[in-house]
């Protein structure tokens, strides 16, 4: 298959003036089986750089949801609408309730937005747990399994224990995060959403799911911002023992972990913010 992802929504942007950054995370992906919008942001900045690069979200197949966090799913509603009738491809605990538990005080993180709502102005679900086919070459991973010992999740983020007490939280294992795969000529083609489940356990799931061990092109969120440096260590060192052709980090990486990969991928690294156009076939 061919693609060509160009990022609408990310946390910087530079040079486009008029597009705008937030932090969030969206990609409007252009193949040769149709058009598709890969999360949506956090909903402030998706409908003016779509406008901005020209993309027509009225004429996507579907849209695709990482997982269920605000900085994702947005911009829903303004997708769904401008889309009109759409098939909307997510994980079936896209609607639970979740939280950020950060310097003392709880925020809620989930989709802002009921179900109704979405069907309303033509959202059709399609709920996924398992490696799936979108459309012929494209796939998403379903729940991704959390095989080593250092990709742990963030403690911070949590989900009601369900005891029936208010204040009592537990880690959310977020089983719902799954990132989009693109079989290519030259390899796969990983569009993450925030790697929740690890970024070496996804690109190990892809290859054992594709049997492709050929990772052409990686771009998105690594979520080793927030990880300890025990973790972006192991983590970047376990990235070296891929296949990996161009590595194109944004949103969740961090400074400090984009500067440790750039060092070690060099020429093959790059930064996907807003605008960024990558190109696969």
């Amino acid at each position: 298959m061919k693609v060509k992802a160009t990022v609408l929504c990310e946390n910087c942007v530079y040079s486009n003036i008029g597009a705008l950054a937030e932090h969030g995370w969206s990609v409007f992906l252009e193949t040769d089986q149709g058009n598709f919008l890969f999360d949506t942001g956090q909903g402030l900045a998706l409908i003016n750089n779509a406008h901005y690069f020209k993309k027509d979200l009225s004429g996507i197949q579907g849209i695709i949801l990482s997982h269920h966090h605000i900085d994702h799913t947005g911009g829903l509603l303004a997708a769904v609408t401008a889309a009109g009738k759409v098939k909307v491809y997510s994980h079936p605990e896209l609607f639970k309730e979740s939280y950020m538990t950060r310097g003392g005080k709880v925020k809620y993180i989930g989709i802002p937005f009921a179900k109704p709502a979405l069907e309303s102005q033509g959202a059709s679900f399609v709920y996924n747990t398992e490696f799936s086919e979108v459309v012929p070459g494209m796939y998403l991973t379903g729940e991704v399994p959390r095989k080593n010992d250092f990709e742990t999740g963030d403690l911070d983020q949590v989900i009601p224990c369900g005891c029936g007490c208010e204040s009592d939280y537990v880690q959310d294992p977020l089983p719902d995060d799954q990132s989009l795969v693109i079989k290519t000529e030259k390899g796969l083609f990983v569009v993450l959403g925030c790697s929740h489940a690890g970024i070496i356990n996804i690109l190990n799931h892809a290859i054992e799911k594709t049997g492709e061990k050929r990772i052409h092109t990686v771009i998105g969120g690594t979520h080793l911002g927030p990880a300890s440096p025990e973790q972006r260590e192991k983590s970047i060192e376990a990235l070296k023992g891929f296949n990996i052709e161009r590595l194109g980090v944004s949103h969740c990486t961090g400074d400090i972990a984009a500067m440790g990969l750039s060092q070690e991928f060099k020429e093959k690294f790059f930064f996907c913010h807003v605008g960024t156009v990558v190109e696969g076939e």
